[in-house]
């Protein structure tokens, strides 16, 4: 039996009482939906963390794995001529996680993805189809060859989609729940959306709760949770409201008391906040960055009033939309079984 093990760095946070407790991060609640999908394809796979690079020899010897999967970028490319030596009949993959405007943040990635190809059994992984070819152009500059690089998306627990009662009628009058949720941080698109959703509420004379993650603040995001909380402060029966990082059953519970969800975002690989809405039954306005989501229900980040449009075709589409919201889970299961299909032929190959 194939033995994969999935390597994640391990995350922490600051709580308000000072101390420290686990991340539940995107990253890792990934790396689980896909260990879990792997061993019910009879691949034996497991999820473990790590506090730094000195943790890896010591995870893969207890765990005898025949490929390790790197979550992200956090093993500086040097390691690996170590952990060859010490593990020649490993194959390592790093998985990248993140799209090209999300990769221009992040000062490292380039120059460490074109030093780990340099080094026999070691890979570069992609999640997204589109960055999987822009590392494919990179990797033949530098080796002239495109095998060094993956394509390993993301998938999602087909067993969590509940059916939709197709009775369900969508609320058009009183308070209205609009679910933002995910990290704060500027290509997440937060106050555009929550401009949009203002006017919505505004135009259909209805109470509004936005409903966001204020807890997991990054990449420049302080100055986004700013000007949430300023616009929202100077705006009448609009509320802010704001929730911890859940672990992931809490979180589909709080997903499924939204009327909207929002994932408006500038770039994504995947999106599993959207997963989850969608998962719930619950309509959810996103972006072209989520290829899996109804085509109807995807705006334009930058207009708010692409954004209000599709908002209001939610609400004028009544009984029918709960069809849409089928459209959306039956694309979202397509596409998790051809992901994993992905991935069973891929480690198959490699291995």
């Amino acid at each position: 039996m194939l033995n994969v093990l999935f390597i994640l760095k391990y995350r922490s946070k600051e709580t308000s009482s000072g101390h420290y407790t686990y991340l539940n991060s995107g990253v890792w609640q990934s790396a689980k939906f896909l260990s879990d999908d792997l061993c019910d394809k009879d691949i034996n796979s497991k999820v473990v963390q790590a506090i730094d690079n000195n943790c890896i020899d010591r995870l893969v010897t207890e765990n005898k794995p025949d490929i390790v999967i790197i979550e992200a970028f956090w093993v500086v490319p040097e390691k690996f001529e170590i952990l060859q030596q010490l593990h020649p009949n490993i194959k390592w993959i790093v998985r990248n996680h993140s799209a090209m405007p999300f990769i221009s943040s992040e000062g490292i990635i380039i120059d460490w993805s074109l030093k780990y190809i340099e080094y026999d059994n070691v890979y570069i992984a992609c999640n997204e189809k589109r960055t999987y070819d822009q590392f494919k152009f990179l990797a033949y500059q530098i080796q002239k060859t495109e095998k060094k690089v993956l394509y390993l998306p993301n998938t999602y627990p087909i067993k969590y989609i509940k059916s939709i009662n197709k009775n369900t009628v969508f609320k058009t009058k009183g308070e209205i729940n609009i679910g933002c949720f995910g990290s704060i941080r500027p290509l997440k698109n937060h106050l555009v959306q929550a401009h949009a959703a203002i006017a919505f509420a505004k135009a259909h004379n209805r109470k509004l709760k936005f409903h966001i993650n204020s807890a997991h603040v990054e990449d420049g995001g302080n100055s986004a949770l700013l000007n949430l909380i300023s616009l929202f402060k100077h705006s009448k029966d609009c509320e802010l409201v704001c929730h911890g990082w859940l672990e992931h059953n809490d979180f589909l519970d709080l997903c499924e008391t939204m009327d909207i969800g929002m994932q408006v975002s500038f770039t994504e690989t995947f999106n599993i906040v959207a997963a989850d809405l969608v998962s719930r039954g619950v309509p959810v306005v996103g972006s072209n960055e989520i290829i899996w989501l109804y085509d109807g229900f995807k705006a334009v980040p930058t207009s708010s009033e692409d954004i209000f449009a599709k908002l209001n075709k939610i609400v004028s589409l009544y009984n029918s939309f709960f069809r849409y919201v089928d459209d959306s889970q039956k694309k979202l299961k397509k596409y998790c079984e051809r992901s994993i299909e992905q991935w069973v032929k891929t480690l198959k190959i490699i291995k």
